[in-house]
């Protein structure tokens, strides 16, 4: 598992390193270490986060890439980052959500379960959202990082999203559709197989290189880390 900052600081690493074509077509899988507020790169703390909430339950907020709106992110939750160049998508927002929502779908279905993709970027079971994604053009690369609900803890989400104060009917998580908690490693090879079949690609499993990771503790110090990039709006 991964500290909040960190994990942004990841992707940004990666995205960079792809854009400079020193690494491929990358599929990063991670879980963070500790409840936290992704925000999207444009939004206001004080409109979408309940900070009185967020303090009491000990939940980190952190400024992400990408633009969209703020989701909680606990232990329960599985999160995949897809950086790929910009030529292997289609030009469309909708079209592109798609394609990559895609390995979200065939990795619920190998589950055994009965999902679709509901535009414009959400993976939804019976109608309930169980991931939801957002997504960033930058120079070459497309990135896209989106979140699977497996055991969420959806009351504190509620709590703390001022979004998400209501009932939390039209949400759904992987114990609720199959009666019980999965292994996160089952879920993780699930996802993978996916993305793998989604693409028609196979995934080599790999490490952050050394210019990656480097550039990664860089980006959490200065950037993901600082009051000033979080509170930036």
């Amino acid at each position: 598992m991964l500290a909040p900052a960190f994990s942004a600081a990841c992707d940004e690493a990666i995205l960079v390193a792809r854009n400079e074509e020193k690494v491929p077509n990358t599929l990063h899988l991670y879980r963070r270490n500790a409840p936290t507020i992704s925000m999207g790169h444009f939004e206001r703390v004080k409109e979408v986060v309940d900070l009185e909430a967020a303090s009491r339950h000990g939940v980190q907020i952190v400024r992400r890439m990408s633009g969209g709106s703020a989701i909680y992110t606990d232990q329960g939750q599985i999160i995949y980052s897809l950086l790929i160049d910009r030529a292997s998508a289609p030009g469309d927002p909708v079209r592109s959500f798609e394609m990559v929502c895609r390995g979200i779908v065939l990795a619920l279905e190998g589950l055994g379960l009965d999902p679709e993709f509901k535009p414009v970027n959400d993976v939804q079971i019976g109608g309930k959202k169980i991931s939801g994604s957002a997504q960033l053009r930058r120079w070459g690369v497309l990135a896209q990082h989106g979140s699977l609900l497996v055991d969420t803890d959806l009351d504190i989400m509620c709590e703390v999203l001022k979004a998400r104060k209501r009932p939390r009917g039209d949400m759904t998580s992987l114990r609720e559709e199959l009666g019980y908690v999965p292994d996160m490693e089952v879920v993780k090879t699930a996802i993978v197989r996916g993305f793998s079949s989604a693409f028609g690609v196979e995934f080599e499993r790999g490490d952050l290189t050394e210019e990656e990771r480097d550039l990664a503790d860089k980006l959490e110090k200065e950037k993901y880390s600082s009051p000033e990039h979080t509170y930036l709006r």
